[in-house]
This record gives C-alpha cells, sequence and structure tokens, in this order.
C-alpha cells in the first residue's frame, strides 16, 4: 500500500546519483525521479549526478532554490553506502551548503531492506516465470552480482542480500560474485558454481539501472552458458524502478522528517579498525568527481544510440564513426585499472588517505549559520572543514593530480579471483590483469 507523505512548506527533494557514460542508465535514473514526483505531488524534486551526466548535483539544488525551497532532502541514488554515499556525496552537498541560504538533510542509502528484497525476489521470479523449462527450486543455485567496492561493509550487505534471497525463496544454493573492485568476479565465481552441480543457474544483478556493467554481467552469464550447455542459465532482471524500490525511497525521505536517519557506522572502515583495512580509518571526506563534473554522456549519432558499451572510448572507434573521443576517467588503485561507469547505482569506493576524523553521532550535513543543521543521530559524518571542496560552474573542468588519493592498494589486490573490474574486450570475459 503506497504511504501519503505530506512535508513542511519551503521543503524540497533532491536524488543524488552516480551517473553513467550508459544513457539508458541516465535515462532510467531520471525515470526514477519521476516516480518520486508522483508519490510527492506539489513537492520539488529534482536530480543531479556525481560525473558523466547531466545535470550535476548543484544543477539540481540550484533548480530548488530558484523554486523557493529553503530545505533540502537529499537521497543518495545508491544501493548501499559506500565511497560515494559516505564520501563524495556528502562532500559535495556540504561544499554547496557553505555558500548558501538551504539547509540540506542527507539520507541514508536503500541499503539491506525488507522492501528491496522483495523487489529482488519478483525480479528473480520473472527469469523463472520466462522459462519453459520447470526446474525445483532446491535444484537451482542463485548468483547474486553486486558492483564491488573497496569497502568491506557495503560488500558484506550484498552478500547478506543473496543469503536472505536464498534462504526466502528456497533455492539450493547461493553464491555472491562482484563486478569489479573486490572477489570473486563474475566468470570465476560461475566456473565455481557450475562445479556444485546444480540443474539451473540464475544469475541477478543486484543494480538498480542498467550500464556498462551490467550488460558485462549478463554477456558472462551467457559465455558461461555457452560453455556449460548442460545448465540453464538464467538472467534476471535488476531492480529498476520497481515499486517496492520506490517505496523504500520514500521511507528514506521519512526517516529525514522524523529523525530516523541511521546510517550504518559500526562497520565504517573509516571510523572502525575493520579487518584488513586498518589504513584507513580517520581518513579524510571528501570527493575526487571534480574535475569529471558534467562530462561524458551520449554522443549525437552514437551508434549504441545510447546503450553504450564503453566502446566510445576507444580512439578507433571513436574515429570510424566520426565521433570525438570521449574522455575516460579513470585511476590506478594500485590493485588493477577499471573503467569507472556505474549505471548509476554501486557502492563503488575510492580511499583517501587525508587525515579524516569521525564524529561519532553526528548528521552528515550542513549547512548554513542562518539554517541550524537537523541532528538526525548517527548519519555518517566524517569531519571535515567547512571550507573543503571545490565548487566548479557549468561546463568547468577541473584537472589534478590524484596520485595522493590512493596510497592504500586494496588488501587482497593479489587475490587470483580479483578483484579487476570486468574487461570491456567483446566477446571475451575472461579474468585480465587490466582493462585495456
Amino acid at each position: 500500500m503506497e504511504k501519503s507523505l505530506i512535508l513542511p512548506a519551503e521543503t524540497a527533494v533532491m536524488l543524488c546519483g552516480h551517473g553513467s557514460r550508459n544513457q539508458l542508465a541516465v535515462g532510467e535514473f531520471a525515470v526514477l525521479a519521476e516516480r518520486l514526483r508522483e508519490r510527492l505531488p506539489g513537492v520539488p524534486v529534482e536530480y543531479g549526478y556525481l560525473e558523466f551526466a547531466n545535470p550535476v548535483i548543484h544543477q539540481g539544488l540550484d533548480k530548488l532554490r530558484a523554486g523557493g525551497a529553503r530545505h533540502v532532502l537529499a537521497v543518495p541514488g545508491m544501493l548501499f553506502a559506500a565511497g560515494h554515499a559516505k564520501n563524495d556525496i556528502p562532500s559535495v552537498l556540504n561544499t554547496y551548503a557553505a555558500g548558501k541560504d538551504v539547509e540540506i538533510t542527507y539520507g541514508r542509502e536503500l541499503g539491506v531492506d525488507l522492501k528491496m528484497l522483495r523487489a529482488a525476489g519478483d525480479r528473480i521470479q520473472q527469469a523463472i516465470d520466462a522459462s519453459p523449462n520447470q526446474v525445483p527450486r532446491h535444484e537451482t543455485l542463485l548468483v547474486v552480482v553486486g558492483r564491488g567496492a573497496s569497502d568491506p561493509d557495503a560488500n558484506s550487505n550484498v552478500a547478506k542480500v543473496m543469503r536472505l534471497l536464498w534462504e526466502g525463496m528456497g533455492f539450493g544454493w547461493g553464491e555472491v560474485a562482484y563486478s569489479g573492485v573486490t572477489f570473486p568476479l563474475v566468470a570465476p565465481a560461475l566456473d565455481h558454481a557450475v562445479k556444485l552441480g546444480y540443474r539451473r543457474i540464475i544469475v541477478f544483478p543486484y543494480f538498480l539501472f542498467t550500464g556498462v556493467l551490467v550488460k558485462r554481467i549478463y554477456d558472462a552469464a551467457d559465455e558461461a552458458a555457452a560453455r556449460y550447455p548442460h545448465i540453464e542459465f538464467l538472467n534476471a532482471p535488476y531492480l529498476n524502478d520497481h515499486p517496492l524500490v520506490v517505496e523504500t525511497f520514500i521511507d528514506r525521505i521519512q526517516e529525514m522528517l522524523v529523525g530516523e536517519n541511521l546510517m550504518n557506522c559500526a562497520m565504517c572502515k573509516y571510523r572502525e579498525q575493520v579487518l584488513g583495512f586498518e589504513a584507513e580509518v580517520g581518513l579524510k571526506q571528501e570527493s575526487h568527481h571534480h574535475h569529471v563534473e558534467g562530462i561524458g554522456g551520449g554522443l549525437e549519432n552514437c551508434p549504441c544510440k545510447g546503450d553504450c558499451d564503453s566502446s566510445c572510448r576507444d580512439e578507433a572507434f571513436c574515429l570510424k564513426h566520426g565521433l570525438p573521443l570521449t574522455p575516460l576517467h579513470s585511476h590506478d588503485h594500485g590493485y588493477g585499472h577499471h573503467g569507472h561507469d556505474h549505471g548509476g547505482d554501486h557502492g563503488h569506493d575510492h580511499a583517501h588517505p587525508h587525515p579524516h576524523t569521525h564524529a561519532p553521532a553526528k548528521h552528515a550535513l550542513v549547512a548554513n549559520p542562518a539554517f541550524p543543521v537537523i541532528r538526525l543521530g548517527g548519519s555518517h559524518d566524517h569531519g571535515y572543514p567547512e571550507d573543503h571542496g571545490h565548487h566548479h560552474g557549468d561546463g568547468a573542468h577541473h584537472h589534478h593530480d590524484h596520485a595522493d588519493h590512493h596510497l592504500h592498494p586494496y588488501p587482497h589486490a593479489d587475490h587470483p579471483l580479483g578483484p579487476v573490474t570486468l574487461p570491456k574486450v567483446p566477446g571475451r570475459l575472461a579474468r585480465e590483469d587490466s582493462e585495456g
């Protein structure tokens, strides 16, 4: 049952996403914002991205302020809280609020939620119903694929989601895979799964929207199906704008209004010594997306027709089709190279080796002295100076060296099953040492 939600006067909602070069993903994110508008009649709702798409976050905030909003409820369009939810978005919002007459309250990620689980169950059931074959649940193995992050808390949430779906739907077994950064990757995870002897394997990308990585996950599953023809592989749809996903976003907005906005900080690697990540306790909260804010996106006359598969990043491809070469945002993380396209969601994280303080019970934002901060008790705050961060006008691209941002390699960089982002080479999804 849809809940009715009444917001105070001069209150608006801002949906904050990562952004994607894939225009279909960007379009799906925009549809989600429209779904929120439908559920919040009369409430201004805007959206924006960290990188690779427009509008960027500060443009959405500008529209809300211009429309009279004095209090903005900023909701991260993220499944789990890793670097983007904990660092990048709060940094952008704080930088904006510091110089504007607006109060910004920051919400929490979607997280492990019963409504999200029901939405996931529906998507998995769609794949089962579409198959002409009848395979008992106990002879079926479920593989849940997460984005992958260098934040073990976010990665563990994917495993919890898998366990709840496995047990709740009565499958014979469940496994977890990740599209990059951590391990196991999809291809080796599927090679492992087939050894367990199940007649059917369901591959479910636990992603909000489409994008490069979702396409590669499906490709990896298709290639596994070709290698193991005696097993039925089913590709379950990703979450998208399932009604229960929209309902969960409404819940997050409600939490901000009533003071129940509690992010899980007990397992945060920036606050506590998580096994294997001790060097990251106290790192500074800041965003590294300033130099790619608003760049990328779709190209006119792109042969991909918006469903970009990263080929446009190859100079030869662009020259062939008379297109400008789109810059590729990538970093050397010390554990392999990965192109950075998230399809609008994810728990991807970049560690920052700077001094870092974490106020144990302070709200993640805000603001202007004229607008007192609403304390929501436990929302994530790393503690940073008020003048931290950069603000760039529309179309301004700031270039800086990231060498000092990534001094702490992923602790298991040499693991034989990862961590490397899925390679973009068409027709070959075996593990490689780099994306090329």
